[in-house]
């Protein structure tokens, strides 16, 4: 049996818990507010970006402990969280490969992000994270279920 290391994984969910409840505070803003506050839009992304990585990080270390599972792209790690039975495939697809999409956004192509998508995350998206940290914690819960053990 494989074992995931339960420090470096709640580190990870903490991580992203912190930069959530700073987006939430963001997303409290009236867009107006939001758009002409080059702070709130620059921390956004910054929060944004990391609690993305925390994913994908959490995704890479939950799949390299799963025997047959091989993921080299962030789509192909969101792809087998629901191969594995981790996250519901239509959760996958619907909104954690576009997640995967959107790291790399704000990554490569940082320059052309707007306000108005930046906003729209924050008001329709945030909760996404909470379904993927819930399934994470179900993993931390029941690990012999998905052929691991918590180390």
């Amino acid at each position: 049996m494989r074992h995931l290391e339960k420090d470096i994984t709640i580190r990870r969910i903490s991580g992203i818990q912190k930069d959530i409840a700073e987006l939430k505070k963001i997303s409290q803003n009236p867009f107006e507010k939001f758009r002409s506050s080059d702070v709130a839009f620059k921390l956004t992304q910054f929060h944004l970006h990391r609690a993305l990585e925390g994913i994908f990080h959490i995704a890479a270390h939950i799949l390299s402990r799963i025997p047959g599972a091989h993921a080299v792209t962030y789509k192909e790690m969101a792809a087998q969280l629901g191969e594995f039975g981790i996250l519901d495939k239509n959760f996958i697809e619907k909104n954690l490969v576009p997640m995967a999409k959107y790291r790399n956004r704000l990554v490569h192509f940082y320059a052309e992000i707007t306000e108005s998508e930046m906003y729209d995350i924050l008001q329709k998206h945030l909760g996404d994270f909470d379904i993927f940290l819930s399934a994470i914690k179900k993993v931390m819960q029941e690990p012999k279920k998905f052929g691991l053990s918590i180390e």
